[in-house]
């Protein structure tokens, strides 16, 4: 039963973050690993949605937020001074 306080504890973690830029590293499965840099537009009960600029395109891309617990996506958000930390999994 610790999954679903996992879940909520990175929901409130990224709620703090809306609007912020931030860096997605994404496993894609058979070693398939993209990493975009966006913004972390909105959040909802079960995803999160990420703005990315890609060659003057903008596309917006939605993640759930078991793939951040499983670490299917990493997520990295820039601080103020272009230093970026790490959100946590909350994986022991």
């Amino acid at each position: 039963m610790s999954s679903p306080r996992a879940i909520s504890d990175i929901k409130k973690d990224l709620e703090s973050f809306v609007g912020s830029k931030i860096r997605l590293k994404a496993n894609r499965g058979r070693n398939r690993i993209i990493e975009r840099e966006g913004i972390l537009e909105s959040i909802y009960p079960n995803i999160f949605v990420v703005k990315l600029d890609e060659r003057k395109i903008e596309r917006r891309v939605s993640y759930s937020y078991a793939d951040v617990l499983t670490e299917t996506v990493e997520l990295f958000v820039y601080d103020t001074g272009d230093e970026e930390f790490r959100i946590p999994s909350a994986n022991p």
